[in-house]
């Protein structure tokens, strides 16, 4: 996968892409960053990139002119693929693991990470495919949230992690969040390890996590059993546990 970044401040992604998950998936060949300063594609001698916005208004608006040129350089670059352009706004659908999990197909990521006070409208209209929020609150600027979405896609790559089952297991992945996890000691200031994680049947064990995961989803995202397709046993442990709850209230 090739992912192309355009920020004013690129040096933010210095540590990001040269550490962790992140750095390995690029020593492996997995994935190629490229961190662009929009600023040097300003077709003006004082690289101006923002502009008074017409109609009136505080802050900056970002221009268009120097955004279109270096996705067209960026495009042209790699001519094979057609590239997903995503703009971090907090206007976007909000990031979710499926979303993450649909750009992971993709070959070719451009990831647009503005400031001031927002985008020439023409730049949303004509140049982007995707736009991405991280939640419903207003950072400084994209970057850190372009970080969020290239962490979540680049760990689903094929050859990332260490064991290909991490993804598959992670929380959302299945609709549910993960079941509890624990290592050894198997006893740590008197506080144990459920037995049937030490047992060695694989059954029961297999068991015990879907309980746990639907259960742990039940208490704390109740939302993502609405459209969960579940079983008769998945419905039996849960009135089970609301029983009990209610009865230990």
């Amino acid at each position: 996968m090739k992912i192309d970044v355009l920020s004013l401040f690129p040096e933010m992604f210095t540590g990001v892409f040269g550490s962790s998950i992140l750095k390995k998936a690029a020593e492996k060949n997995v994935v190629e960053y490229n961190v662009v300063n929009f600023r040097d594609y300003a077709d003006n001698k004082h690289q101006t990139v923002d502009d008074y916005p017409y109609g009136g208004g505080a802050g900056m608006v970002l221009k268009p002119q120097p955004i279109f040129d270096a996705v067209d350089h960026l495009t042209k670059s790699n001519e094979h693929t057609k590239p997903r352009v995503i703009l971090l706004c907090p206007q976007g659908k909000v990031l979710t693991q499926k979303v993450s999990e649909e750009l992971a197909q993709e070959q070719h990521l451009i990831f647009i990470c503005g400031h001031y006070e927002g985008y020439d409208e023409r730049i949303r209209e004509h140049v982007v495919t995707d736009e991405i929020s991280i939640g419903d609150y207003v950072l400084t600027g994209g970057e850190l949230g372009a970080m969020v979405v290239i962490d979540s896609v680049v760990r689903l790559l094929p050859g990332v992690l260490g064991n290909e089952d991490s993804p598959i297991l992670d929380s959302f992945s299945s609709g549910l969040l993960e079941h509890p996890q624990y290592t050894r000691p198997a006893n740590f200031r008197g506080m144990t390890v459920p037995d049937v994680l030490t047992s060695g049947n694989h059954k029961n064990i297999d068991e015990w996590r879907e309980k746990e995961s639907i259960l742990r989803t039940l208490q704390r995202r109740p939302d993502l059993l609405e459209n969960y397709p579940l079983t008769d046993k998945h419905k039996q442990w849960i009135n089970d546990w609301k029983k009990e709850h209610k009865e230990n209230k």
